[in-house]
């Protein structure tokens, strides 16, 4: 029985001992191309039927004049043998002879040079994202990353907007007709307000479905604004130049697509604190304005006026007052005077003086003269107190 260390080594020797593995030139196309924090590169040499990984020191990089990149058609040259951390194999690179573009990379210049000519990349047709969307339609791999990393950010930064997933394959030739029909299902909806047309990274042919063309004149005729979110930063594909809005990453292109709720909320309050100031600041000038106007009014205003009719009237009906009771106090002292007369001429005084009043009972015409009676006459003889009758002697 064998431990697969010694499994490993055992293989591991065969490599070793091969003198073809050891040193032989080998032609493909570069993908996959990532350098290490340390400097050295890891990269994947291919064909159209295998691939074979490949490393590059960092030592062996600086001596190159040049830095490999996804696309290039070389010949490297190297030795083979087995990584036995991962029990495969690999080619050790020291040498790196470019052939040129490859091939999928040539296909790649060709239709990117052939849609920019009918326009489809053409910058005053891509229209702008809405500020608001209320409901967004994702393009992408249900199982993937890409779709976990989506929802995630539309979850913290704006929540309120409502996601439709149209699923396809994101790789592989059964890709690119999925993509389009995930495309022209969204635009069927007429309340979709943005398309996010989403995949994570890979190399070059990983990535090679949407550098297709179908889906190409796809995200052209989308009647819905479409953000491309495919790869990483440095990945770039065709359906990138016809998108209306490009971005680095899966992520980003969900940063992009919906508001922050907390910068919204911070700007409602940057807002809020403007309107209170400017609130203050109209009921500042409008009590300025006021106080103006109303020293304006009290200044000419006919207050003063009425206020001296009004001391002018209470003097002259004071005047009036007095004179009148002047004139009434004269008037009284007069009807005085004239009821104290009349009260010496009147009837009764006369008899209270001691006189009478003597009239005849028979006809009642007052006695003036003797001549007016004759004995036996009956008098009526009215004095102060009363009267009484008596006869004639």
């Amino acid at each position: 029985m064998y431990t697969v260390s010694q499994v490993t080594q055992y293989v591991k020797s065969l490599f070793d001992l091969d003198p073809l593995l050891q040193d032989l030139w080998v032609e493909g196309e570069i993908s996959n191309c990532t350098q290490s924090a340390a400097g050295h590169m890891y990269f994947t040499l291919k064909d159209a039927q295998a691939q074979l990984r490949c490393v590059l020191w960092r030592s062996q990089l600086s001596r190159l004049g040049h830095v490999p990149a996804n696309g290039n058609a070389v010949i490297v040259h190297g030795r083979i043998s087995v990584y036995e951390m991962q029990g495969s194999y690999q080619l050790y690179v020291d040498q790196i002879q470019p052939l040129g573009a490859g091939v999928l990379f040539l296909e790649f210049l060709a239709l990117k040079e052939k849609l920019e000519r009918e326009g489809l990349f053409a910058p005053e047709r891509k229209r702008p994202l809405p500020r608001f969307p209320r409901r967004l339609g994702i393009v992408t791999s249900p199982v993937g990353a890409a779709i976990r990393d989506i929802l995630h950010i539309l979850r913290r930064r704006y929540p309120l907007a409502e996601v439709i997933l149209a699923p396809t394959l994101v790789q592989g030739e059964e890709a690119p007709p999925q993509i389009v029909a995930a495309i022209e299902a969204l635009n069927a909806y007429t309340d979709v307000d943005v398309i996010i047309l989403a995949r994570g990274g890979g190399s070059l042919e990983e990535l090679w479905a949407f550098n297709d063309e179908r889906v190409a004149r796809a995200i052209f005729a989308s009647k819905i604004p479409l953000i491309s979110g495919i790869g990483h930063e440095t990945d770039y594909t065709i359906a990138d130049f016809v998108a209306d809005v490009r971005a680095p990453t899966p992520s980003a292109a969900a940063e992009l697509a919906v508001p922050d709720r907390q910068a919204l909320h911070a700007q409602m309050e940057q807002y809020r604190g403007m309107l209170c100031q400017r609130i203050e600041q109209r009921l500042a000038e409008s009590n300025r304005r006021l106080e103006h106007a109303m020293d304006t009014l009290r200044r000419f205003s006919p207050r003063a006026v009425v206020d001296r009719w009004r001391q002018s009237l209470d003097e002259r009906r004071q005047r009036m007052w007095t004179t009148q009771c002047h004139r009434l106090t004269v008037l009284r002292a007069q009807v005085t005077g004239i009821r104290l007369r009349l009260q010496a001429l009147s009837p009764q005084s006369v008899l209270e003086r001691g006189y009478a009043v003597v009239s005849r009972c028979d006809t009642g015409a007052i006695v003036r003269s003797i001549t007016q009676v004759t004995p036996g006459d009956a008098l009526d003889v009215r004095v102060s107190d009363g009267h009484f009758t008596s006869t004639v002697d």
